[in-house]
Parts: structure tokens; C-alpha cells; sequence
């Protein structure tokens, strides 16, 4: 194998490493993406389970009744 062949062949191992580096950049750029709207949605479930919580009376720290 000739030093031109070696370099060619670096080369290309460059351009196929750079390409699968910027593929898998891109996937984690679109998990977190995804990991911020679903950490929003949890946010937005907790709320609402809270007011639905606080509108029908429920208290977290309400002790059983006497006959327990």
C-alpha cells in the first residue's frame, strides 16, 4: 500500500467518522429536545393533579379516621 493510498484511505475513515459524529449530534440534540417537552408535560400533570387534588378537598397529611 502506497503512502497515497494510506492517506486516501485516512481520509475517507475522516469523512465517515465526521459525518457518523454529527449524526449522533444530532440525535442528542433531538433527545433533549424531547427529554424538555416531556419534563414540561410531567410539570403540567403534577399542577393539575395538585389543583384537582386541592378543588375536591384531599389532604396529603390527613390522618385515618379513629376506627383504623
Amino acid at each position: 500500500m502506497t503512502v497515497e493510498e494510506r492517506i486516501n484511505e485516512l481520509e475517507m475513515r475522516q469523512a465517515f467518522q465526521d459525518d457518523l459524529i454529527q449524526t449522533l449530534n444530532d440525535i442528542i440534540v433531538e433527545q433533549q429536545r424531547s427529554l424538555d417537552r416531556m419534563k414540561l408535560q410531567i410539570e403540567e400533570l403534577a399542577r393539575r393533579q395538585a389543583e384537582i387534588a386541592v378543588s375536591q378537598g384531599a389532604v396529603e397529611d390527613e390522618a385515618p379516621p379513629p376506627h383504623y
